[in-house]
Protein backbone atom coordinates (compact mmCIF):
# COMPACT_ATOMS: atom_id res chain seq x y z
CA UNK A 1 0.00 0.00 0.00
CA UNK A 2 0.77 3.51 -0.52
CA UNK A 3 0.83 6.31 2.25
CA UNK A 4 1.05 9.46 0.42
CA UNK A 5 2.36 12.50 2.94
CA UNK A 6 2.30 16.45 1.83
CA UNK A 7 4.47 18.72 2.79
CA UNK A 8 5.66 22.53 1.73
CA UNK A 9 3.12 24.48 2.71
CA UNK A 10 3.03 27.72 4.36
CA UNK A 11 2.09 31.35 4.03
CA UNK A 12 3.52 33.42 1.04
CA UNK A 13 2.09 36.26 -0.73
CA UNK A 14 0.22 37.32 -3.39
CA UNK A 15 2.24 36.38 -6.64
CA UNK A 16 4.82 34.18 -4.98
CA UNK A 17 5.67 30.79 -5.45
CA UNK A 18 5.28 27.86 -3.62
CA UNK A 19 6.44 23.76 -4.49
CA UNK A 20 4.39 21.35 -2.18
CA UNK A 21 5.20 17.77 -2.01
CA UNK A 22 3.54 14.86 -2.22
CA UNK A 23 5.77 11.31 -0.85
CA UNK A 24 4.94 8.30 -0.41
CA UNK A 25 5.96 6.56 2.86
CA UNK A 26 5.12 2.93 1.93
CA UNK A 27 5.18 1.55 -1.48
CA UNK A 28 6.12 3.73 -4.70
CA UNK A 29 4.42 5.99 -6.27
CA UNK A 30 5.48 3.73 -9.96
CA UNK A 31 1.87 3.02 -11.83
CA UNK A 32 -0.07 5.15 -9.43
CA UNK A 33 -2.26 8.71 -10.55
CA UNK A 34 -1.76 11.35 -8.06
CA UNK A 35 -4.16 14.33 -7.98
CA UNK A 36 -3.73 17.44 -6.06
CA UNK A 37 -7.38 18.76 -3.86
CA UNK A 38 -7.83 21.82 -2.11
CA UNK A 39 -10.63 22.52 0.06
CA UNK A 40 -11.04 26.54 1.62
CA UNK A 41 -12.78 27.06 4.91
CA UNK A 42 -16.69 26.92 4.32
CA UNK A 43 -16.15 25.38 0.82
CA UNK A 44 -16.40 22.02 -0.82
CA UNK A 45 -12.89 19.93 -1.80
CA UNK A 46 -12.29 20.50 -5.88
CA UNK A 47 -9.53 18.85 -7.84
CA UNK A 48 -6.24 20.78 -8.39
CA UNK A 49 -4.45 19.05 -10.91
CA UNK A 50 -2.94 15.86 -11.19
CA UNK A 51 -0.66 13.23 -13.17
CA UNK A 52 -0.98 10.13 -14.61
CA UNK A 53 0.91 7.08 -13.40
CA UNK A 54 3.37 6.77 -16.48
CA UNK A 55 3.39 11.23 -16.44
CA UNK A 56 2.66 11.16 -19.72
CA UNK A 57 -0.71 13.40 -19.04
CA UNK A 58 -1.14 15.85 -16.47
CA UNK A 59 -4.56 17.54 -15.81
CA UNK A 60 -5.47 20.85 -14.02
CA UNK A 61 -8.62 22.89 -12.82
CA UNK A 62 -9.04 26.06 -15.00
CA UNK A 63 -8.63 28.79 -12.15
CA UNK A 64 -4.55 27.17 -12.49
CA UNK A 65 -4.03 26.15 -15.66
CA UNK A 66 -0.75 28.38 -16.74
CA UNK A 67 -0.32 28.81 -13.17
CA UNK A 68 0.37 25.75 -11.84
CA UNK A 69 2.59 22.52 -12.58
CA UNK A 70 3.13 18.29 -11.59
CA UNK A 71 5.91 16.61 -11.96
CA UNK A 72 7.24 13.33 -10.51
CA UNK A 73 10.72 11.98 -9.75
CA UNK A 74 10.28 8.43 -9.84
CA UNK A 75 13.88 8.27 -8.06
CA UNK A 76 12.51 10.78 -4.93
CA UNK A 77 9.02 8.51 -5.42
CA UNK A 78 7.55 12.43 -4.71
CA UNK A 79 4.79 14.11 -6.63
CA UNK A 80 5.41 18.24 -6.63
CA UNK A 81 2.83 20.36 -7.34
CA UNK A 82 4.79 23.77 -7.97
CA UNK A 83 2.47 26.88 -7.77
CA UNK A 84 3.39 29.85 -9.10
CA UNK A 85 1.60 33.61 -9.29
CA UNK A 86 -0.30 32.66 -6.40
CA UNK A 87 -3.30 34.31 -5.51
CA UNK A 88 -5.21 34.77 -2.37
CA UNK A 89 -7.91 32.77 -3.39
CA UNK A 90 -5.39 29.54 -3.43
CA UNK A 91 -5.86 29.91 -0.19
CA UNK A 92 -6.85 25.88 0.98
CA UNK A 93 -5.67 22.75 2.78
CA UNK A 94 -4.06 20.75 -0.08
CA UNK A 95 -4.47 16.79 -0.22
CA UNK A 96 -2.44 14.47 -2.51
CA UNK A 97 -3.98 11.56 -3.56
CA UNK A 98 -3.31 8.29 -5.09
CA UNK A 99 -5.34 6.02 -7.67
CA UNK A 100 -5.74 3.50 -10.55
CA UNK A 101 -5.97 6.58 -13.07
CA UNK A 102 -6.10 10.42 -13.37
CA UNK A 103 -9.07 11.71 -12.75
CA UNK A 104 -10.72 14.44 -10.95
CA UNK A 105 -13.37 12.39 -9.50
CA UNK A 106 -11.89 12.45 -5.74
CA UNK A 107 -14.19 9.40 -5.41
CA UNK A 108 -11.78 7.49 -7.89
CA UNK A 109 -8.61 8.00 -5.31
CA UNK A 110 -8.19 5.41 -2.58
CA UNK A 111 -4.94 7.06 -0.72
CA UNK A 112 -5.38 10.27 0.89
CA UNK A 113 -2.86 12.11 2.55
CA UNK A 114 -3.51 14.27 5.81
CA UNK A 115 -3.29 17.87 3.70
CA UNK A 116 -0.82 20.63 3.80
CA UNK A 117 -2.24 24.28 4.22
CA UNK A 118 -1.28 26.77 2.62
CA UNK A 119 -2.31 31.06 3.20
CA UNK A 120 -2.00 33.03 0.28
CA UNK A 121 -2.07 36.92 1.42
CA UNK A 122 -2.97 40.17 -0.16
Amino acid sequence: QVQPVESGGGLVQAGGSLRLSCASSGRTFSYYAVGWFRQAPGKERVFVGGISWDSRRTSFEDSVKGRFTISRDDGENTVYLQMTRLKPEDTAVYHCAVGGRLTQEAKKYVYWGQGTPVTVSS
